[in-house]
């Protein structure tokens, strides 16, 4: 089952085309590695499908649901609640530890105490951060950080996961861990991913390759 479906999806940005008749669809639990020199459009693909921008051209289908049908409410709450984004730089909020960080997507949704605690808890040790729940932000590591970024990403329990660049921003070795668990956790819970990436380890852990130049896929293949 397609729980993500592009069909010859443009963008441009005024006279410069940027994404010109992409074409691709995802399964669920399916993990996909986006690849390309810079400029080749992968970061733009990334936010049309976190409906953060808009193709010109085209559809882009979420669990069967046509995007461009979502105003910006439904977008948000399609956000919230089925598809989570990781970025290069985590992106956590400075003054909220690492639970608070994770947590803080469930009490958006309004999920109460009850049911949130027990849910962070548990992804909070599937992370490998329980002796570190308490600390902040400024007192992790890189690659603490990029945990705590996937905990919360985790938090909702989404369909989907976008990741742009995971590991861009970490040595090799913390790099590897961050691809390891990415690898576990969408096992476990059946999560697609969609990974923008410039890294041939982060291609290991995908089951397809696509290679993208001038906005445009000009071959798909399975890792090596």
């Amino acid at each position: 089952m397609h729980i993500l479906d592009i069909t010859n999806v443009s963008k441009s940005y005024g006279e410069t085309p940027v994404l010109r008749d992409i074409s691709y669809s995802v399964d669920q639990g399916e993990r996909i590695a986006l690849m390309g020199p810079s400029g080749s459009g992968k970061s733009t693909l990334l936010n049309c499908i976190g409906g953060i921008d808009r193709p010109d051209r085209g559809h882009i289908k979420f669990d069967g649901r046509l995007l461009s049908d979502f105003d910006e409410e439904q977008l948000c709450q399609l956000r919230r609640e089925e598809l989570s984004t990781v970025f290069q730089f985590f992106h956590l909020l400075p003054t909220l530890t690492a639970r608070e960080n994770i947590e803080f997507p469930l009490q958006l949704i309004g999920l109460g105490r009850k049911e949130r605690e027990p849910r962070v808890s548990d992804i909070i040790d599937k992370v490998g951060l329980s002796h570190r729940a308490d600390a902040m932000p400024a007192q992790l590591s890189g690659g603490e950080m990029q945990r705590v970024a996937i905990a919360r990403a985790l938090s909702i329990q989404p369909r989907l996961i976008l990741a742009d660049e995971p590991t861009g921003n970490l040595d090799t070795q913390t790099g590897d861990s961050i691809l390891q668990l990415l690898e576990g956790v969408s096992d476990q819970y059946g999560v697609a991913m969609v990974l923008v990436t410039h890294s041939k380890a982060a291609t290991r852990i995908c089951h397809r390759v696509l290679q993208m130049r001038d906005g445009m896929i000009k071959n798909s293949s399975e890792p090596r």
